[in-house]
Formats: C-alpha cells, structure tokens, sequence
C-alpha cells in the first residue's frame, strides 16, 4: 500500500522527530493484505535511516511490531494503521524511539507501577474516530511498562477472528484473552480499570473554590477558561473531558472552523484549559449537590468538593428505546455510533431507529456499506432536513418506515431481529437483521441533581439569561439546560455566559 503524496509529507516531517534507532519487525504471507502491509513498511523505512525492517513470525499475519534495537516494546499492529489510526502509528514511532509523549508524569508514573503480566488486543476499524485514543493508550502502555503488550487488530483484515468472538462494536478490548471493555476510552479510563484509580482521599486538601465546574465538554470547559481568565480559583470535575463531543466525526458548522472532528476539537478544547491554571479533575462524576454556607459537591468515590459558586455543565447522552432486548444486546448488534461500528456490518441488513437529522445521516452512510438499511421512524413524517431526505430516498437499498413503533429486539447470543407495531393499523411485524443502530435524541445528565434545582419535566435544568438556576450561586450551561438547540458553539457561549454570571454574583454577595 503506497501512501498518498500528502500523508509521505506529513510522515516525513514527523521522522526527523525521531530520537532513536526503530526495528520494525514484520510478519507477512502471501495475500494481497501482506503485500499492501510490505510496501507500506518498507515505503516507511525509504524515509528515515534511523528505521530498519527485519522479517519475523508473530501470532498474526499480516502485522509487525514497533520496537527499540534489541527489545521488544510491545507495540504491534495487526492491519495497517492507515485512515483515523494513522496518529497512532506515527507516535508509535516517535515515542518508541524516545520521544516524550505528551502525557502528563503522573500517568507515566502510574504506568510504571503496574505490575503483572498484560497483553492488551483492540479490536478497531480504520474509520472508527473513536478507536485511535484507545490505541494510542495502549501502545504508551506498552511501551513504558515491559510487563503490558498490546496489539491492534483491524476487524476488516482479521474477519474471522472478529465473528468467532462475537465482536460487534469498536473499538473492543480484551486483556489476556478476555473482554476490558468498549468505547472511548482515555488511559486514565484504562488505568482506572486497571484499579489505578484516585481515591476520595487525594482530594482532602483541596482548599474551596470560587468557581467549580461539573462537566468537561464544551460548555463546561468554556466556563472554566472564563472564570480562570478572571484570576479566581477555578476547578473541573469531568467524567470524561470533552463529553459526547468526542463522538462526533464531521463538525462543519463551527464558525471560523471549516471542517474539524471532535476528538481533534477536544484535544484543542483540553489544551487551551491546561494554559490556565485549573484545578482538572478527570474520571470523577458528582453524586450530590447541597447548598450550605458554601456548596457542596460530593463526588461518586466519596469525597466532598466545596465552592462559593457552581456551575452545572454535565451535558447530555445518547437517548435509549428503553424495548426488550435492547440492554442485551448492546455491542452485541445494537449500535449507537454508525461511523464507529459500521464497518463491522458490511454485506448486512441493519436498521436505523429515528428518522431526524443524526438518523437519516446514518442511514445514508451504512447504506454505503451494509446490504439493506430499514428506517423506522414513530412519527408520520421524517423530521430530517429535506436535503437530507431527498438524498435517501435516492438509495435503492433503503426502506422507511413511518409511524412505527419499536416494540422488542430479538436474538440469542446476537441480535437477530426487531419487532415493531404499525402505529394506524395496530399489525406487529419483525425483520430479520444484524445490526440496529439507536439514533432517537439526548437525555441530559441531571438526575444526580434530584430536586435541588429547578428542572423541566424532560430533565432539563431551567437557567435565566445569566446562567443562574432557582439555587442561589448555582449556575449550568450547555446540553443538559433547557436552551432549546443542543449546539456545540451555542454550548460554549451559555459556558461563558455561565462564568461571568457566576463571577457578578462573587462580586455582589
């Protein structure tokens, strides 16, 4: 596999980086994998004299490892990391030769520790925007710990193995032959599972802040670099930094930003907080909130945060059918991220549950790929915009359904079906099927807060034109408020709004 002429010039800048001698060890057959697997090697090793190529055997073929002269670091990729993974093979390189990645030293330290013997496989596709973070975790796990290996597999070369072991979403994780885990996830995520996680007592000392923000998406990181920019102790409690944005592939209505991807916004979102000085907490989840003299926040693990103001910014997630079936078999057919897992249902019949923007948009791009796409919409119409009708309706391997509700997902070990009910006649008919991808809307992420803020029946939190909820010194921003468009800059903006209410009211009280 030749690259393109802009990728050879992206990569050649990237390898006079390199700060050491690089082996890379390859396992080849004769198949037409191997051979695209060859010429990208030995197209990789042309480029820079600190790369060597030597063939070997390794329990996959086609694959080749990353290593250091005379060790082997751990690192191999089962597949050509080309597409989204293309990242991860230029850091595989850069930091197997010695460069320092860009992680903060108390990872590295937390890496270190690990003792035991890991061997990490990830199962992925190359037009997965999610499964680049998890290979990227791995590898630097690899690579700074002698007892962790870890290789990615690319579920278009490996098929097989992917169908023997039930792998229906990516990216996919197993540790020492059995499944970790799926999705996103961070390598403090990672080191978390691994049972490295903070305790209730690393946040005993924390002296109270003037303005704490729950949640790290948009909105949230927004207000946090608004308050931080006004010289006032500033704080971030976020499960996940970067929130459901990190989910989403083409973002093309960013002003000022003609076209972007999330985990590449986030990355810019994460590095603009870290040149304030904000207190990050990552991993951590609020449990309850309570106003006293001061507020507080009690996180999951137990230890209790205080502030003089708060700012809710918790976000939204993906909505559930909430039918049979759907629990079970969740990345076991059921899908909620079409870039992620469509891929894995290439020559299959799937089916596409809403029929707004986000459903008719996956639809359109599984019909690309899958055999046969079935919408099923609840209400009589489409609620998507026209343009994006008119291009479905184009497809000759799609069929809508309107006014239909879900009713049951049904299979085994795997889906294999969905029932639903004609909504004017009353009729319950199934098909059969492989994959159902769940594309109905957002629930915002508000239950902890229970009846300490004024909330909509829908869950949202009510805010005024400054960001202030019913609860003195309380304020909340983005998706899980009730602004009536779920917007990443309109996020960012209530985020801001948020900041410089909760400052105005520091100032007054």
């Amino acid at each position: 596999m030749k690259l393109d002429n802009e990728i050879k010039t992206q990569l050649a800048q990237y390898l006079q980086l390199l700060e050491g001698d690089v082996v890379l060890k390859v396992s080849l057959g004769t198949d037409e994998a191997s051979q695209e697997m060859s010429a990208l090697v030995e197209e990789i090793a042309s480029m820079s004299a600190r790369i060597t190529v030597e063939k070997t055997q390794l329990s996959r073929t086609p694959s080749f490892s990353v290593n250091r002269v005379g060790e082997d670091t751990g690192v191999t990729f089962a597949g050509n990391p080309l597409g989204h993974e293309f990242t991860s093979l230029v850091l595989a390189l850069l930091q197997v030769s010695g460069r320092a990645p860009k992680v903060e030293q108390s990872v590295i330290d937390q890496i270190k520790s690990i003792r035991g013997e890991y061997t990490f496989e990830s199962f992925i596709s190359l037009s997965c925007h999610n499964c680049p973070d998890v290979v990227q975790a791995l590898n630097l796990m690899s690579i700074f710990n002698p007892g962790i290996s870890h290789t990615m597999i690319d579920g278009a070369v490996f098929k097989e193995e992917v169908e023997s072991k039930n792998i229906m979403a990516v990216p996919s994780v197993h540790l020492n032959g059995e499944f970790f885990g799926s999705g996103r996830m961070t390598i403090e995520e990672i080191l978390a599972k691994l049972g490295n996680a903070p305790d209730a007592s690393e946040f005993d000392d924390k002296d109270p802040f003037d303005v704490l923000v729950i949640g790290g998406g948009p909105s949230g990181a927004s207000a946090a670099i608004y308050a931080a920019r006004k010289g006032i102790r500033t704080g971030i409690v976020a499960d996940r930094f970067g929130g459901q944005v990190n989910d989403t592939v083409g973002i093309e209505n960013f002003i000022s930003v003609k076209y972007t991807e999330g985990p590449q916004l986030v990355a810019n979102i994460e590095q603009q907080v870290k040149e304030y000085n904000i207190d990050v907490m990552k991993l951590q989840r609020a449990k309850r909130l309570e106003k006293r003299d001061l507020i507080e926040i009690e996180l999951e693990n137990g230890a209790v945060l205080k502030s003089k103001t708060v700012i809710v910014s918790t976000g939204a997630r993906w909505r559930n059918m909430g039918v049979p079936g759907e629990a079970e078999f969740k990345n076991k057919g059921v899908a909620y991220c079409p870039h992620c897992d469509g891929p894995l249902f290439i020559g299959k019949d799937v089916a596409v549950v809403g029929g707004g923007n986000s459903g008719i948009e996956a639809a359109i791009d599984l019909a690309g790929i899958v055999k046969h796409v079935t919408v099923l919409e609840f209400a009589p119409e489409l609620k998507a915009d026209a343009v994006l009708q008119d291009r479905l309706y184009s497809l000759p391997n799609v069929t809508v359904l309107k006014n239909v509700q879900t009713k049951e997902l049904t299979g085994t070990d795997k889906l294999n079906g969905i029932t639903y009910i004609e909504r004017d006649t009353g009729a319950e008919k199934h098909i059969e099927l492989q994959g159902v991808f769940v594309q109905i809307g957002l629930v915002p992420n508000t239950d902890w807060l229970a009846d300490t803020v004024e909330r909509t029946r829908m869950g949202e939190i009510v805010v005024d034109s400054h960001g202030a909820t019913n609860v003195p010194g309380v304020f909340a921003a983005g998706d899980c408020t009730n602004s009536p468009y779920k917007q990443i800059i309109i996020s960012m903006g209530s985020g801001a709004t948020a900041a410089l209410g909760a400052f105005d009211y520091l100032i007054r009280n």
